[in-house]
């Protein structure tokens, strides 16, 4: 049995709502905002996409109240680099990796014996 939700109005759901694909155009889900380099920009969904018997649901946001994409600055791409470049780090023998230290162990695989 195959059920598609097709509510423009919201009069079924309480919320506008379109099977998968068949959204209208200037509505976007946020993970192609993101591809398109947007955010929401504080604003609520406008409208959702049901699929999969109504299991999976994502949201709509208008195109047009679309902000662009934050940009880190310099000090918290510095800070994050600081973070990630610590995970890397043994805590046993100081080398940085180039994987993340199992918090587990705290320690390289050299340390701990490869295992």
């Amino acid at each position: 049995m195959t059920t598609t939700i097709y509510d423009p109005a919201g009069t079924v759901t309480g919320f506008p709502t379109f099977p998968f694909r068949m959204a209208p155009a200037g509505l976007a889900t946020r993970r192609q905002l993101r591809a398109a380099g947007l955010r929401p920009g504080g604003h609520d969904p406008v409208a959702q996409i049901v699929w999969r018997r109504g299991k999976r649901v994502a949201y709509l946001y208008r195109l047009d109240l679309a902000a662009p994409k934050r940009v880190a600055t310099p000090a918290q791409r510095e800070a994050i680099a600081k973070a990630l470049r610590a995970r890397r780090t043994c805590r046993h023998c100081d080398q940085v990796r180039p994987y993340y230290i199992p918090r587990r162990t705290g320690s390289c695989l050299d340390c701990t014996g490869g295992h």
